[in-house]
């Protein structure tokens, strides 16, 4: 049976205001034979504050909720760890939702949330929603990549150079047959990734091919239909897809195709994931630092949280190119 602070007072022989104090670091009047009197109670019989009446009396939540499209997805689930990481040192508890891509299920989430009463909402939307509707009257931060309008909390990614980098370096490897996995019809649009490509085909004078692009979810599955469908119609050199999952995919239908990556297919993915560099050959990629995204996220919620007439800044986080053993420079061959 759970130990209560009154039986820990009783143990301690102080009144349950005194063990209150103390364990919120507010004993400093109370000798250090009482603190450590009491502190030796806890520890011995094992007590925990009871977090939702303790919030009931201060009308003070200690909870946050986050909303996520897919939590199988590897790039979410180190936005999450960074978001933990933050919230834990904070002693804040999270409520992971999993919207599965689905506006109505985050809206659900959203309401179900408010009336468990967090005490604020990171929401990672792949769907355009109505902020002063939909989230009105919770803080909350989006992790969107800016597809929702709004002038303060925006957290971006230099997605456009980063892939503007990758693709120029298939170019100056000899690359002109350059395709590229997207996702531009499903629940998660890479525009800039996309026009990055576009556009350094274009500066380097290589005509744009439509029939060079295939469409899936961004997912490993996803990666695989998408690649094996587009390499089985064309003959390209290199492959840019939309994110690391994706490659891991195509990884797959080159083998079953019969292509050897780099030798004939060179491949880069986005995220470098942490399972990126351990496939054979390591996968050449571009970083985006998921950790620090939700680290951030987490920490601009706190501020909204604590602050809510302060402006949340906006940050833009750099990416990097990484180059592993998936390309090669056909010139080489």
């Amino acid at each position: 049976m759970k130990i209560t602070i009154k039986e820990i007072a009783a143990i301690s022989g102080v009144s349950t205001t005194t063990v209150s104090q103390i364990l919120n670091n507010k004993g400093q009047r109370f000798s250090e034979e009482t603190r450590k009197r009491v502190l030796k109670a806890v520890e011995e019989y094992d007590y925990n504050p009871d977090y939702f009446a303790k919030n009931m009396v201060h009308r003070e939540s200690k909870t946050v909720g986050m909303i996520v499209p897919d939590v199988t997805d590897l790039f979410f689930s180190k936005v999450i760890e960074g978001v933990e990481d933050y919230f834990n040192k904070k002693d804040y508890m999270i409520l992971l939702c999993n919207s599965r891509h689905s506006a109505e299920k985050e809206k659900d989430y959203i309401k179900q949330l408010q009336n468990r009463s967090v005490a604020g909402i990171l929401l990672a939307s792949p769907n355009s929603l109505k902020l002063e509707s939909d989230l009105k009257g919770s803080p909350y931060i989006l992790i969107d990549r800016g597809l929702n309008t709004r002038t303060e909390g925006n957290l971006l990614v230099k997605e456009y150079s980063g892939v503007y980098q990758a693709i120029q370096h298939l170019i100056d490897n000899g690359h002109t047959r350059v395709g590229m996995l997207t996702n531009e019809s499903g629940y998660y649009e890479m525009t800039e990734r996309f026009d990055a490509y576009y556009q350094c085909l274009k500066d380097n004078n290589i005509e744009y091919n439509p029939d060079f692009i295939a469409d899936g979810p961004v997912t490993i599955e996803g990666g695989y239909l998408a690649a094996k469908g587009l390499l089985e119609k064309q003959v390209i050199t290199a492959l840019c897809c939309g994110n690391d999952q994706m490659a891991i995919g195509a990884y797959r239908a080159a083998y079953e195709l019969g292509l050897t990556i780099p030798k004939d297919l060179s491949v880069i993915g986005f995220d470098d994931l942490e399972i990126s560099a351990f496939l054979n050959p390591p996968l050449t990629t571009v970083k985006q630092p998921a950790f620090d995204i939700g680290y951030t996220a987490a920490q601009y919620l706190l501020q909204e949280i604590d602050h809510p007439n302060e402006i949340i800044p906006n940050k833009t986080f750099e990416t990097t190119f990484i180059e592993r053993g998936s390309t090669i420079s056909i010139d080489k061959t």
